[in-house]
């Protein structure tokens, strides 16, 4: 019998095209980065990084804000940190709603015990400011909560005065930005939120398991007077707030600021190779340059799109509204989608993404985001599907998809 050892060999994975709504590739800068030895976590050599780390990722967030830093674990993490250590129980919190992640937040808030109000859009649909404004004036929220863009439809919700909107009323803002920051202009200042955080995996060409995060001066006090530190590592130097506990002891960001700041409080143990791939995720996007960096994410998208409906397929959503980064696409009448995805991956080692909720086994969410945004990558992905839809019976026109691609990628770049 076979040891466990020899049952389970070294790791290869298929070098597989990740055309999904994320995770996509990461780049090789970022594998190589992430290889580097291991420090101690107040090595002073440690703490220089994520001192580099914080002003690396204040112009992707578009904020001077002084607390931007990185939350350990997915960008899921961000999020719960966000909303657990801003709403206490009891609190009223506006979600605007528009798919399956504006769903999430609600879920998150649930279990907080927070009392959810919700002003929403059908999927494919953004809700307009206006109706915000409304529902503000109808809840009275502590917080209002948001997605910017929603890979489940792949609509990209307008942010232009949403936080000021909310200001005004007394209310705190948060947005979560994991499926744009990297490929969508993030303006954390000009569109005045409180929070915004994110995720490596998608735009930003990373691995899953850190949640960049950048939290105002006003959120920041907020959070601070709910601060408790943990029995185990009280100092005389750090005072707990008067307000209610917070929630989480991991996700506790009133202990984690500090623990970024100079105070250095020893509340966990940062990540490091995860702050590696962060950093190195910062300064690929920052020596591309932002304005070239959001336009190669209009490219592909832009290209994506226009391939895909040059197939003769239909396109999923308001074009008015949709994401730079991924297109979802409908299902053609007849094709097995999830057949179509299996022969992407087995004859062409590129993978599509299924969707969710209502628009299960109805559209293909196709993504060019980060280290993916590039023409050949979109042409090989259009290419790819054009061949499996025809070995499924699917009449197209022969291939109309790459050169309406090829042709919107070169009119605008």
């Amino acid at each position: 019998m076979k040891s466990v050892v020899e049952q389970f060999g070294e790791i290869d994975p298929p070098q597989r095209l990740l055309m999904g709504p994320g995770p996509v590739n990461a780049h090789p800068r970022v594998l190589r980065a992430m290889s580097a030895d291991l420090l101690g976590q107040f090595d002073p050599e440690m703490t220089s990084y994520m001192n580099e780390v914080m002003a690396l990722y204040r112009p992707i967030f578009g904020t001077q804000n002084q607390w931007t830093f990185l939350v350990d674990g997915t960008a899921r993490a961000g999020i719960e940190a966000a909303l657990v250590s801003l709403v206490a129980p009891g609190d009223t919190v506006l979600v605007v709603n528009f798919g399956r992640f504006g769903l999430l937040l609600s879920e998150i808030l649930q279990r907080i015990g927070a009392r959810i109000e919700a002003v929403e859009a059908p999927w494919g649909e953004i809700v307009p400011l206006d109706a915000i404004e409304a529902a503000i004036h109808r809840t009275g929220p502590a917080l209002v909560a948001t997605i910017h863009g929603d890979t489940s439809t792949t609509m990209a919700q307008p942010l232009d005065g949403f936080g000021n909107l909310c200001a005004r009323a007394g209310a705190l803002s948060y947005v979560d930005a994991t499926a744009t920051i990297g490929g969508m202009e993030i303006a954390t200042d000009r569109w005045g939120v409180d929070v915004v955080s994110g995720g490596l995996q998608k735009c930003l060409g990373g691995p899953s398991g850190s949640a960049p995060i950048t939290i105002s001066q006003r959120a920041a006090a907020h959070i601070q007077r709910r601060k408790h530190v943990e029995q185990g590592i009280r100092r005389d130097d750090i005072e707990d707030g008067e307000g209610p506990l917070i929630g989480s002891n991991y996700f506790d960001l009133a202990m984690i600021m500090d623990y970024w700041s100079d105070k250095r409080l020893n509340h966990h143990t940062e990540a490091t190779t995860m702050l590696y791939g962060a950093r190195e995720c910062a300064r690929i996007m920052l020596a591309e340059g932002l304005e070239a960096r959001y336009a190669r994410h209009r490219a592909a998208g832009g290209a994506m799109t226009a391939g895909l409906r040059a197939m003769g397929l239909r396109v999923f959503g308001d074009d008015r509204h949709r994401m730079t980064n991924v297109t979802a696409v409908h299902i053609p009448d007849g094709v097995d989608g999830e057949a179509v995805r299996r022969k992407m991956r087995e004859h062409f080692e590129i993978e599509i993404g299924t969707a969710f909720g209502p628009l299960a086994g109805k559209v293909w969410r196709i993504g060019a985001m980060g280290y993916n945004a590039r023409k050949h990558k979109v042409l090989l992905t259009l290419a790819a599907l054009e061949a499996v839809l025809r070995g499924e019976g699917l009449s197209l026109p022969a291939g109309e998809g790459v050169a309406a691609a090829l042709a919107t990628w070169e009119a605008t770049r």
